[in-house]
């Protein structure tokens, strides 16, 4: 395929062509593409900058809740009649409907992010009745310590692995059974219940899990052929930016850890562990409905090759 045909198909192919006001936008870029395309150095920048326009997109939601926390922190009035957490939840609430009405997200992919919504809202719930954290602020729409927005953090967790699943159209080599990873999450959630109880399995959980996805390559388009790295790294890299936006939201007293109580102090390095596997949790969840295809797949014990489709 010419540059300019791909140009042309990637803008008409594109998500955000169903919506309007974006039309003008997604033809001028495909302009730009087919002049980038002219020479290497040029195409070379073009594809670095698109990765990071497609990223950022993937992180929208996350960047809202990000921005709300700040935001909030720094201007939501000390007195106002509606409690901060519980405005944080009616903008949370209202931004996943509006991803919703401008299908920037599926239905599907909706009611995964629902799942691990109520998953992470359950162990939220034991977890500051045992006091691991805390949420000082008082609010209204809560079950017991847990102000129900919170249950949205997970949601941008499984929110940005769905977008950059369909944004970078994934395809992988090696990818461990579902069904082997479905077992590997619930001794994942269920291990985070009883390592308050002395049975704390971390340690073999994650060398299981860096035996189950260590051999897994996933491959990602950004323009016109697909990179590839390490599955296993990615879901590192995943972990180091939730690791860093829980700074954020710490930094900004949306919840504490109990050494934070008197002081902020940056969370331990050591929470990066408890994020990984999480994050495996939701990867768990976004493959039940992003079934993986591409180069090779290796499914309820049995390997098979899948025929290259052409990218969305």
């Amino acid at each position: 395929m010419h540059d300019d045909e791909f140009s042309s198909a990637a803008a008409h192919d594109s998500a955000a062509a169903i919506w309007a006001p974006l039309r003008p936008f997604i033809a001028a870029e495909a302009r730009l593409a087919t002049r980038a395309a002219r020479k290497p150095w040029t195409a070379a920048l073009y594809e670095f900058l698109r990765f990071g326009v497609k990223r950022a997109y993937a992180c929208l939601f996350g960047g809202i809740a990000v921005a709300l926390m700040l935001l909030t922190w720094k201007f939501y009035p000390a007195h106002a009649p509606l409690a901060r957490y519980d405005f944080l939840f009616f903008c949370m609430l209202a931004v996943q409907a509006m991803l919703l009405a401008l299908r920037l997200e599926t239905w599907e992919e909706a009611k995964v992010i629902l799942v691990y919504h109520l998953v992470g809202t359950a162990m939220e719930l034991f977890k500051t009745a045992t006091g691991s954290w805390i949420y000082p602020e008082p609010s209204l729409i809560r079950l017991g310590g847990v102000p129900l927005f919170s249950g949205f953090m997970y949601s941008c967790i499984g929110s940005y692995l769905c977008r950059v699943w369909r944004l970078f159209d994934f395809r992988f080599n090696n990818h461990p059974p579902r069904r082997w990873l479905i077992g590997l999450s619930m001794v994942i959630y269920l291990n985070f219940f009883l390592d308050h109880y002395g049975f704390d399995l971390r340690l073999v959980l994650f060398v299981v899990s860096a035996l189950l996805i260590g051999p897994a390559t996933v491959h990602f388009r950004v323009w016109r052929v697909h990179r590839s790295m390490p599955l296993l790294l990615g879901l590192l890299l995943v972990s180091l930016f939730i690791w860093l936006s829980e700074n954020i939201g710490t930094l900004t007293r949306v919840w504490l850890y109990p050494q934070q109580e008197h002081g902020w102090a940056m969370v331990p390095p050591a929470k990066l562990g408890s994020w990984f596997l999480l994050l495996i949790i939701s990867y768990t969840l976004v493959s039940l409905i992003n079934r993986p295809s591409g180069m090779e797949v290796r499914e309820e014990g049995a390997i098979a090759q899948q025929p290259e489709r052409e990218a969305a």
